[in-house]
């Protein structure tokens, strides 16, 4: 059987343990990297949860090994969702806050962990949860113990004192108990707080740069974080080997964030002509999260925000893929993130055509946006993103051919994670 090259050293198998178990898989079209040409008939050979081989046709399985038939399918790399909040769901009222607990946050994260791997999710970036509940379900998933996807977990997000992020609409007593230790003031005290998340386990940090949409705070969209208190955080964050995303709305919040130096801003909805300049100047990366706004559109005048949170909703929603049509065009990286929970979990993929039709991406493009340039803005380019010898085994497959339609993503039948087939 020849082997073909899709990379440097694609050809060359992998060594496993005697005890391993062997899976093959026939693909009938590969889209192994969905910025090089698709391949035809393929055989990709899976042990102990990597990739170890790919051939070209379908080659028989050897004896004893367990065969997977996607023959009829295109077979391509799990998707990555870099922003999702597992525990959270759409229609939550904010003071369930005061009555739910961190367990039941933790089992709500299960089902939605689980929805989001089914369709076609194989690895996430949860940018906001309960101060332990992430961690819990990144372990659960990574042991096996549910169905889901790979998390990476910040823990809560670092915010202001009254900003977003922090608890408010309750009286001072419940304020008190409620609060999850995420708030800091001055450079020192931010400083202390990243330390204590990495300690915690945080695989990110994520912070609140201005305000937002979804919290009952009123105080706009603007910079929460001073110039000082964000630099602090990253530079904290980065000599610790931890990335940072913000949170950010306004313009001049984008910008600060930027200049500050963290890794991705997340939202970036009124993003302007110098706050682009300065996040490419500084290597910042635009997770645009289109689908939350379709999540707080669906829910607009329903009675589900107060008045507080519907009077922000109405400021963003003339903003839609504008920031990410210009970020691309100035060369900023555009990468896949949706803010699940704003909307239902499992409709993830349907960002894939909203980059396509508001940010001006190919269907290729877009789904590079959720693979490779996910796995390069996670610091995992040499584990996931790829169908190659090396690689986790995270493995989709669906009917018809995406780079056509992309919509064809959010119809996915097949699912694996980290060689485990998920039903």
């Amino acid at each position: 059987m020849r082997h073909f090259a899709l990379a440097a050293g694609l050809a060359c198998a992998i060594a496993a343990p005697a005890s391993a178990e062997t899976v093959t898989i026939h693909a009938g079209r590969l889209i192994a990297d969905p910025g090089r040409p698709v391949i035809g008939p393929a055989t990709i050979t899976v042990i102990d949860g990597r990739i170890t081989a790919i051939a070209e046709g379908l080659a028989p399985p050897a004896a004893g090994t367990r065969l997977i038939d996607l023959s009829s399918k295109t077979v391509l790399p799990g998707l990555i969702d870099t922003h999702v909040h597992l525990s959270g769901d759409p229609d939550d009222d904010y003071r369930n806050q005061a009555v739910d607990s961190d367990e039941w946050a933790t089992l709500v994260g299960a089902r939605n962990a689980r929805a989001t791997v089914r369709a076609g999710f194989t690895t996430v970036r949860d940018l906001g949860s309960g101060p332990l509940v992430g961690f819990a379900l990144r372990r659960a998933t990574a042991e096996g113990a549910i169905p889901g996807p790979r998390i990476l977990s910040s823990g809560p997000a670092i915010s202001t004192i009254g900003g977003h992020g922090d608890v408010s609409g309750f009286r001072p007593e419940v304020l008190a108990v409620l609060g999850s230790g995420n708030t800091c003031t001055g450079a020192e005290e931010c400083a202390a707080r990243v330390r204590e998340f990495s300690r915690a386990g945080a695989d990110v940090i994520k912070i609140t740069a201005t305000g937002g949409v979804l919290s009952q705070q009123a105080r706009g969209l603007g910079q929460h974080f001073t110039d000082a208190e964000m630099k602090a955080i990253v530079d904290t964050a980065h000599g610790l080997g931890l990335k940072v995303a913000a949170h950010a709305h306004s313009a001049r919040g984008i910008e600060a964030a930027a200049r500050a130096g963290v890794d991705s801003i997340e939202h970036g909805t009124f993003a302007d002509g110098e706050a682009i300049r300065v996040m490419k100047t500084n290597g910042a990366t635009l997770v645009p999260t289109l689908m939350a706004f379709t999540g707080i559109r669906e829910r607009l005048g329903k009675g589900i925000y107060t008045p507080t949170v519907e009077a922000k909703v109405r400021q963003t929603l003339g903003e839609v893929g504008k920031a990410a049509r210009a970020a691309r065009a100035a060369g900023v990286p555009v990468v896949f993130g949706t803010d699940a929970a704003v909307f239902e979990h499992g409709r993830n993929a349907e960002e894939l055509a909203l980059l396509v039709e508001h940010a001006g991406m190919s269907p290729a493009e877009a789904i590079t946006s959720a693979t490779t340039a996910a796995a390069h803005l996670l610091g995992l380019d040499s584990e996931i993103g790829r169908i190659a010898p090396g690689y986790s085994a995270d493995i989709i497959a669906v009917s018809g051919d995406p780079l056509r339609d992309v919509r064809t993503l959010e119809k996915v039948e097949f699912v694996m994670v980290r060689g485990r087939t998920i039903e």
